[in-house]
């Protein structure tokens, strides 16, 4: 089968379109459709998360059909499917834990199918178990533009939000993130100030960061008391120091989560916020904007749009 494999960590020039064995069943083997093209990708290929394994196939997520199964298995040959893939996704075939397959029905495409697993699972627990945001909340959304920040917005305001801001490098992305549902859009440099001026300067009662460094520094000088600031990565590259007298005076809590923490660690966790947001997508309350669609072998130009933070929605594969 044709895949995307690279031997050392580096720029998107490391990615390697080859031909390699299709993998060996384990629990479901799923013939690929589409992947996603996340951050998480342009992290693992630089090297900034931890080392790797070479050859290195990325990839976090699939749409596709499932072209073999185990016995007993709860699924069929056809069945159409998204999943969490073991080995990475930037391949004809994958194979993945029954645990982390979910199936989607005939209505949803491929194409809006395989932009939704990471984001949408990751932005729904976000939002309701660990921000817990209320409809009288104010809250604010980093990255605004990108997958994770579109979804966020879309559900904060399926949810009933009460002011939804929103945060972007860029101002261009404004009328994009208000056409999603964005009360304010501001710049990482203004927001901390507009969020003082919206709140009548008491303050955000949720922040979604996934950039850290010096936005978690600013987003703790607008966040409100008893607030919560929800940590989840750092697109950045730098971290941000937090005091305890961050904290303790203020009554505010700062928590962290990882959506591949949780597929290690507590998989089942993620079936039933899997079901519902397929839901919301298949009666299409919810969609993702296509940024981009690339071939398989155009691997690295989808990484270089990624890196060029010159677009808003999700990056797509076509296997």
């Amino acid at each position: 089968m044709k895949a995307i494999l690279q031997s050392e960590f580096g720029s998107a020039d490391v990615l390697t379109y080859t031909d390699i064995e299709i993998p060996t069943i384990n629990e479901v083997l799923i013939k690929a459709s589409h992947t996603s093209v996340n951050y998480a990708d342009i992290k693992k290929r630089v090297g900034n998360k931890g080392k790797g394994k070479f050859p290195l196939m990325l990839g976090l997520d699939v749409a596709g059909t499932v072209e073999e199964v185990s016995p007993n298995s709860a699924f069929s040959l056809g069945d159409r499917v998204i999943a969490f893939p073991k080995n990475g996704s930037y391949a004809e075939y994958v194979a993945a834990n029954e645990q982390l397959v979910f199936k989607i029905p005939d209505s949803l495409s491929f194409e809006q199918a395989s932009a939704m697993p990471t984001v949408s699972i990751l932005s729904y627990i976000l939002l309701h178990e660990i921000g817990q945001v209320k409809e009288t909340d104010t809250i604010v959304i980093h990255s605004a533009a990108g997958g994770v920040g579109s979804m966020l917005i879309q559900l904060a305001r399926i949810a009933g939000v009460g002011k939804i801001i929103g945060t972007v490098g860029n101002l261009e992305k404004e009328s994009y993130v208000k056409r999603l549902g964005a009360d304010i859009v501001c710049t990482y440099e203004t927001f901390s100030e507009e969020v003082l001026k919206e709140t009548d300067q008491k303050g955000a009662n949720v922040i979604f960061d996934s950039v850290a460094g010096d936005v978690t520094t600013s987003s703790l000088d607008c966040l409100a008391f008893y607030g919560t600031l929800v940590q989840f990565g750092n697109s950045s590259g730098r971290a941000a120091t937090i005091k305890t007298s961050d904290v303790h005076g203020s009554c505010r809590n700062i928590k962290g989560f990882s959506l591949g923490t949780t597929r290690k660690l507590d998989p089942a966790r993620l079936k039933p916020v899997a079901e519902k947001v397929i839901e919301l997508f298949a009666s299409n309350k919810i969609s993702l904007p296509i940024a981009q669609v690339f071939n398989l072998r155009d691997a690295g130009l989808a990484h270089k749009l990624i890196e060029s933070r010159n677009y808003e929605g999700k990056v797509l594969l076509k296997i």
